[in-house]
């Protein structure tokens, strides 16, 4: 085993030292947005983060994928965007704009605005994946129970058929059946 002394002479750890005091490394993002203090850093790690969902929902759309691939983009743009989230409330505490509050809508396809459109979303060709696309289809409502009140209030005479002789046509059928004498007998009652 190396000591730390051998390891910190080898070539790559003296590159790096030498990028380092050139500034030529790129810094890495906090894995905490609250680890940031600076309002214009914030902002660049909030650009990064839009920039690379971007890249992920322009590669979801191709379906060739396979259902793993797309299934994995599909949870790394969730996590991002969570992420971006994030950030935004970190830019608010810093005094920056509030991102969330004129920020783009989630719209579905007859361009409304989705209701509760906060939890995980799907992208591209992840909406095709078996399972996913019975979430989309609106279950028909179902129909709603009216009460005794509502059923009674069409109730009337007519109803109980007490002006069939109104409609026109009861009363040429039984002039009809008086001419012909085909009537049955009455009941006869004790």
């Amino acid at each position: 085993m190396a000591r730390n002394a051998e390891k910190a002479m080898t070539a790559l750890a003296r590159f790096r030292q030498a990028q380092l005091e050139e500034g030529k490394v790129k810094e890495r993002r906090p894995f905490l947005a609250s680890e940031c203090s600076e309002l214009p850093k914030a902002e660049k790690w909030r650009r990064q983060i839009i920039s690379e969902i971007s890249k992920k929902v322009a590669q979801i759309q191709n379906a060739g994928l396979g259902e793993f691939r797309i299934r994995d983009l599909n949870d790394e743009i969730n996590k991002l965007l969570r992420e971006k989230g994030h950030w935004e409330v970190r830019i608010k505490e810093l005094g920056g704009p509030d991102y969330r509050r004129f920020g783009p809508k989630m719209l579905d396809h007859e361009g409304k605005e989705v209701p509760g459109n906060r939890g995980y979303k799907y992208f591209g060709a992840a909406r095709d994946l078996p399972g996913v696309r019975e979430l989309f289809e609106k279950d028909p409502t179902p129909a709603q129970r009216k009460t005794r009140g509502e059923l009674m209030k069409d109730v009337d005479a007519e109803y109980y058929g007490y002006r069939d002789e109104d409609d026109g046509v009861l009363l040429p059928l039984e002039a009809q059946y008086e001419k012909e004498g085909e009537f049955p007998p009455e009941p006869r009652h004790f």
